[in-house]
């Protein structure tokens, strides 16, 4: 099964929103850069082989994700930050963990054409694909909490 366009486009707006934390970029400068130079390649093959083109990403809903994380990251970050345990700050998650929650806090509270299932489903299933560890299982509970938070 192939991925689809918004699926595409969500790791796509994970990978831009880790290269602007780590490295500065704005957000116009990445999304061109994206449109520009990476929405033409094939991604390494996922499990089954299967290798995912970002030329398949719906562009126009990528650059939502990237501009609407940046334009509500306080916003967004605060309602991470209230999910941590107690001994834990926001800047303590791994980066790409922090775009991940950013986007799907963003999908789950300014995108309602989204269902909240698929959000989540979403956003779990890119975690798995970056970790192996605990992370999907922390993303899954985190929105999970977020969305009966914010669509009750």
């Amino acid at each position: 099964m192939s991925r689809s366009q918004r699926s595409v486009a969500r790791l796509a707006a994970i990978q831009a929103l880790y290269q602007m934390e780590v490295s500065g970029v704005g957000v116009e400068a990445v999304i061109r850069e994206f449109s520009d130079h990476r929405f033409d390649r094939t991604l390494e093959g996922d499990a089954e082989g299967e290798g995912a083109t970002l030329a398949a990403a719906d562009e126009a809903f990528f650059a939502d994700l990237v501009r609407g994380v940046v334009g509500h990251q306080r916003e967004i970050d605060a309602t991470v930050a209230g999910r941590l345990a107690a001994n834990w700050r926001l800047e303590r998650l791994d980066a790409t963990v922090r775009a991940i929650l950013r986007s799907g806090v963003f999908e789950l509270s300014h995108r309602p054409d989204v269902p909240v299932e698929v959000a989540i489903n979403e956003y779990v299933e890119l975690t798995k694909s970056f970790f192996d560890g605990p992370e999907a299982g922390f993303v899954n509970g985190t929105l999970d909490a977020v969305a009966r938070d914010v669509r009750g």
